[in-house]
């Protein structure tokens, strides 16, 4: 089995060191000082599970990789549109794209029975242009519940999780998803194929819906957020409205609020993705966070009414920031952390 990981910042280059701890043959494709740091010193993985170095090829060219069987996607939602250069030429015929991505993914309704099949989510994928880059059929969904940071170039440091569920879009058993689901687990990953893997994606979804973009607009941590009374009550209304989403698409996730609330509350002082984002002038992934659930409550007809009054202000927030840091369009780098919770 040979692997590319397109974007191998915390949660990427973890998985590449795993996957070639298992016996497959990986390549990293990464840039700036972390790309040189593995170039010279392998991957450094410090974990509570054990620590140890993976001596995997890393390179900022993907012509120098060729095509492989899988694609394992590190970057951010919302950089897919872009990757079209980093991605095209690693593919052959048969390759398969696996996202770590949070919210709701591109690829959505393909292959699912009911109404909506085939449909496009224009928040996550406008104009098809991420479907353009990464075909629908070419995809196999991942739901990351592993907490990872780069502690330096070079350095991973696994904080906790070790799960990385994947599906087809379809719910079949297929071989190409077993297939990595063994490698990964000869790695030491938990890699379970999900047949309903759209419930773990809104179970997850719960969290980031609600305490990223909080976290954003309150410079506040998960603990904070639970701490204070009122916006313990704004992440319950945002849970409720997001699964009332759900159930309106035909998908029933089996966990309750509380049970989630209280599974974020664990976290503790943690800073969201978003938040982290924020601080560092870097792009808001709020589309497939929040956006995209607003766009499903329009199409079904769903009243969010909680939903939309933070997204109105997410979204400010966002435009805000991309003036006051100056960025250009330039793709995002790649994910830093993905995180069990939220």
């Amino acid at each position: 089995m040979k692997v590319a990981v397109v974007g191998a910042g915390a949660i990427g280059a973890y998985v590449g060191a795993a996957l070639h701890r298992g016996g497959a043959e990986v390549h990293l494709l990464a840039r700036g000082p972390h790309l040189a740091a593995m170039r010279q010193n392998g991957v450094r993985v410090l974990s509570p599970r054990g620590d140890f170095t993976a001596r995997v090829p890393a390179t900022g060219t993907p012509e120098d990789i060729g095509p492989v069987d899988y694609v394992f996607l590190g970057l951010k939602a919302n950089s897919y549109a872009d990757c079209g250069p980093l991605v095209h030429p690693l593919l052959h015929e048969k390759t398969t794209v696996i996202a770590a991505q949070n919210g709701i993914p591109w690829w959505y309704f393909h292959r699912l029975p009911g109404p909506y099949t085939g449909r496009r989510i224009e928040s996550v994928d406008p104009g098809g242009a991420v479907s353009a880059v990464l075909p629908p059929e070419r995809a196999i969904g991942c739901v990351v519940y592993a907490a990872t940071e780069i502690q330096e170039p070079g350095v991973v440091r696994h904080l906790e999780g070790t799960r990385f569920s994947v599906g087809e879009p379809d719910g079949s058993m297929s071989a190409r998803c077993t297939d990595f689901g063994e490698a990964m687990r000869a790695g030491g990953l938990k890699c379970p194929v999900e047949p309903a893997l759209r419930e773990d994606i809104w179970i997850k979804l719960l969290g980031n819906i609600s305490f990223n973009p909080i976290s954003a607009l309150a410079r506040a941590t998960m603990a904070e957020i639970c701490r204070h009374a009122d916006t313990r009550e704004l992440v319950v209304a945002m849970m409720h409205e997001a699964l009332d989403v759900a159930a309106a698409v035909g998908c029933r996730p089996a966990i309750s609020v509380e049970r989630r609330l209280a599974g974020a509350e664990r976290v503790g002082d943690h800073k969201t993705s978003t938040l982290q984002d924020l601080e560092r002038g870097r792009p808001l992934e709020l589309d497939v966070l929040l956006a995209a659930v607003v766009e499903l409550a329009d199409l079904t007809k769903t009243d969010v009414p909680t939903l939309r009054a933070v997204h109105a202000l997410a979204d400010l927030l966002a435009c805000t920031s991309a003036r006051t840091s100056g960025r250009t369009s330039a793709p995002p780098p790649a994910r830093t952390s993905a995180g069990s919770a939220p």
